[in-house]
């Protein structure tokens, strides 16, 4: 067995690799189903309920509901997009190089 191999074989076992890969993909688990129940979300009110996305913003307006609706939809995934890079590279970036210490 190789000296690389053996170095894998030592990361799946540890307990922090495990406790790496689950936390990580449930957050992004999480992250991905807000992103797309939210867009699902709005496309459905687009298909049943487009008067809803009609109504102006105030009396006499032609800037309807749906357009800060749509935007607020974008900014939210950047927003949980940069929450998780946020994670990753603080608490995901701990416990990886806690991990390489170890098995090193």
């Amino acid at each position: 067995m190789s000296r690389q191999s053996d170095i894998y074989q030592r990361v799946r076992q540890n307990p922090k690799f495990n406790e790496l890969v689950t936390r990580r993909g449930r957050l992004g688990a999480l992250l991905s189903f807000i992103v797309l129940g939210s867009y699902y979300a709005f496309v459905m009110l687009v298909a049943f309920s487009p008067d809803t996305l009609r109504i102006p913003l105030h009396e006499g307006g032609m800037l309807t509901i749906g357009v800060p609706m749509g935007a607020a939809l974008i900014i939210g995934s950047w927003l949980l997009t940069g929450y998780y890079v946020s994670k990753a590279n603080k608490e995901f970036d701990r416990i990886s190089h806690e991990l390489v210490k170890e098995v090193s």
